[in-house]
């Protein structure tokens, strides 16, 4: 008589967030494409969008459970690019 294999256990995913995490990053436009490339490098930690390019300011939305990822990345940034978080109302 064969054995049949049991039937694979489904996990059950993570909790989806209501809401994402928002972080405002300001630097020069030059540096733009080059913030872009590092943070697609890391997995696609955030999505990026221009919240003023006269200002070169970025605004890149986060999963809120990836905070500490985004804090190290943005340390690691600041080291290739010079750029400063700025909190807008």
């Amino acid at each position: 008589m064969p054995c049949e294999p049991r039937p694979r256990k489904r996990k059950t995913p993570y909790r989806a967030p209501r809401w994402s995490s928002r972080v405002y990053v300001k630097l020069e436009q030059r540096h733009i494409a080059l913030f872009k490339f590092l943070l697609e490098a890391h997995g696609h930690l955030g999505l990026m969008s221009v919240a003023d390019r006269h200002a070169a300011i970025l605004k890149v939305s986060y999963s809120p459970d990836c905070q500490r990822e985004m804090r190290e990345f943005l340390d690691e940034a600041r080291e290739a690019l010079p750029l400063e978080v700025v909190a807008l109302p």
